[in-house]
């Protein structure tokens, strides 16, 4: 599946891939792919033992070569550690007997080099153990969200299908946004949506609902009958977190999508759209950019507070449209001053419009405009996903 390019942001998670191998911990400088976090501390070193050869006797800075292993600690691994340390200690009394007695620092001073060498040595073992550690949960939450956000394959029901999803919690990475687009015998659909809160029980809930879109919008062959599905689940998810004393009585906001399939050699300019206390999704032509009928119906677990079942419509939607959906961490996103993110204004005077982009580009746009309308400080979890009629399918 086609995803807008890894610009080295941290909050992007990476659902939408294979599931990736175990992550290994990153150097802390690089340099053409090798590690060069060494160097900080050997020209530490370096510059110390100069100025203390070409210093004076009544400013002695060779005391200052206990900064050398604690800031390997900072940048190196243990062993790289050790050998600053070591090498502190041995040029220490090295640099300090090349003057006079009178001008030497003493044995005292040496054994706070030789101890702040051990010390470092503990903080940089100590510190590679929690790096470990982090990324351990870090790809425990990937795998998590893999079960949500799985890979979708290329032109999956004839669409052209591109998305992302933006974690705003750069450790767990563990939010309830969801999408998920499927090729049936009723034409492709696709689904999108946001579970109320956050941590495990949004992933879960979540999870859930993706799990059922992906039985009953394959079999339904009513897309509101589906929509009665995902409500009956959500509602059953509620009841078992409150059957195990986590009674958290959690909705969802979601937006169900159907492209009917050709008839009669002809696709149809329209689509069916149920949309369930979500905002509207955005319609991406040459005509321009056009909000389709917001949530007309409660949110998924919350269905019972009113009369009625949800109720498909049908909205116009030519061949060369995209189809632009969103959660509210896009809508939603604020600037230092607090200003909503103005999309619509945004995307009518970008190529968006001028241009007609791609999918891939399309989300890449809408990415982009997200971190820097924030400075890439997110308040809550974003999923992009867009969608385009393949030519000729």
């Amino acid at each position: 599946m086609n995803t807008a390019e890894d610009r080295s942001i941290p909050r992007r998670a990476p659902g939408l891939r294979a599931l990736a191998p175990p992550r290994s911990a990153k150097p802390v400088m690089s340099f053409r792919g090798r590690d060069v976090s060494w160097v900080l501390p050997a020209v530490l070193l370096a510059v110390i033992a100069l100025g203390d050869w070409n210093s004076s006797g009544e400013f002695r800075i060779v005391t200052w070569i206990v900064l050398v292993p604690g800031i390997a600690a900072a940048m190196c691994g243990p062993v790289v550690t050790a050998l600053f340390a070591l090498a502190a200690a041995v040029g220490y009394p090295w640099l300090d007997n090349a003057w006079p007695h009178p001008d030497q620092m003493g044995p005292m001073d040496h054994a706070l080099v030789i101890v702040g060498g051990l010390v470092a040595v503990l903080v940089s073992w100590l510190r590679i153990r929690a790096q470990h550690h982090l990324l351990r949960v870090e790809s425990a939450a990937d795998a998590t969200r893999q079960v949500v956000l799985r890979p979708i394959p290329p032109g999956t029901g004839g669409l052209d299908v591109a998305g992302v999803y933006l974690a705003a919690d750069t450790e767990a990475r563990v939010g309830g946004d969801f999408f998920e687009v499927l090729a049936t015998p009723y034409g492709a659909r696709a689904l999108l949506g946001d579970v109320q809160g956050k941590g495990i029980g949004a992933v879960s809930a979540a999870s859930a609902l993706v799990g059922t879109f992906r039985e009953a919008g394959y079999h339904e062959p009513r897309l509101a009958t589906v929509a009665e599905r995902l409500e009956s689940r959500m509602v059953r998810s509620n009841d078992y977190s409150a059957a195990m004393g986590r009674p958290d009585d959690r909705f969802a906001t979601a937006v169900l999508v159907g492209f009917p399939p050709p008839r009669d050699g002809l696709t149809p300019d329209w689509i069916e759209l149920v949309n369930l206390g979500h905002e509207g999704p955005l319609a991406i032509g040459p005509d321009g950019v056009r909000v389709l009928p917001e949530g007309v119906h409660p949110p998924l677990g919350l269905g019972g507070l009113v009369g009625g079942a949800p109720q498909a419509m049908r909205v116009p939607f030519g061949r060369a449209n995209s189809l632009l959906l969103f959660t509210d961490g896009v809508s939603e996103a604020r600037d230092r001053q607090g200003a909503f993110l103005p999309v619509l204004a945004r995307l009518s005077g970008t190529e968006a419009v001028r241009d007609r982009l791609g999918v891939t580009e399309l989300v890449a746009l809408v990415e982009r405009m997200v971190l820097d309308h924030t400075r890439g400080r997110l308040c809550d979890d974003t999923a992009i996903l867009a969608l385009r009629r393949l030519p000729g399918r």
